[in-house]
């Protein structure tokens, strides 16, 4: 397994942040989950200057484990790259993506949900998927079915995860990390409260450390 997804399984959450003003944010929000434990962002290309926003995290905080969500296109791979992101998360399962990203010898988590993108991804030689949008796709639940004829893969579920069902998730061998905008709602992000930000990403740790004890 790559160095960087045995590292997210070690830190065990992943924040899915979506940035819309990242000269503003992405400097204090990085600092603010390395504070809480959780030196880790998956930031969206959902908003504009996510690439920046990468750069910018990066540099507040080189320690932070900083990679791009929502890729959808070999452009915004190069610039998640070339802004320093470390790795790529996609919301579907493309091979063309998938290559590419080998190719450039950069870890890629293409969402998963069904038999057939299992199948594929297995093809492609994954070995950590993601399962989005988790809850709405029939959650825990079919994950573990998933897990009995595909027991190669490891999985970062995103999509309704919360503190309220982090810890049942993480209790499952099959999951790597959780992915969750929990605890980086637009909300918490807009009003700065960074402190509140490094306080949920603490409980979050705490979830993690006391079901993997």
């Amino acid at each position: 397994m790559h160095p960087i997804s045995k590292r997210m399984m070690e830190i065990g959450v992943v924040p899915v942040i979506k940035l819309e003003d990242p000269q503003r944010d992405a400097a204090p929000l990085a600092k603010a989950l390395c504070a809480g434990g959780v030196p880790v962002a998956e930031v969206t290309f959902r908003a504009a200057g996510a690439d920046e926003a990468i750069r910018r995290m990066k540099e507040a905080c080189p320690e932070i484990l900083a990679g791009a969500g929502t890729v959808v296109s070999r452009e915004q791979i190069d610039r998640a790259l070339a802004a320093g992101a470390e790795f790529i998360v996609s919301p579907g399962l493309d091979p063309e993506l998938v290559r590419y990203c080998q190719e450039k010898n950069v870890p890629v988590y293409p969402g998963c949900t069904t038999a057939s993108e299992y199948h594929a991804a297995l093809k492609l030689g994954l070995e950590v998927i993601k399962f989005f949008p988790a809850e709405q796709s029939g959650g825990l639940g079919k994950i573990k079915a998933l897990a009995a004829p595909f027991p190669q893969f490891k999985v970062m579920p995103t999509g309704g995860i919360s503190l309220k069902n982090l810890g049942e998730y993480l209790s499952c061998p099959v999951i790597a990390a959780c992915g969750g905008s929990y605890m980086v709602t637009p909300q918490l992000i807009d009003g700065g409260q960074w402190e509140e930000i490094t306080r949920l990403c603490r409980e979050s740790r705490e979830i993690v450390e006391q079901v993997r004890k």
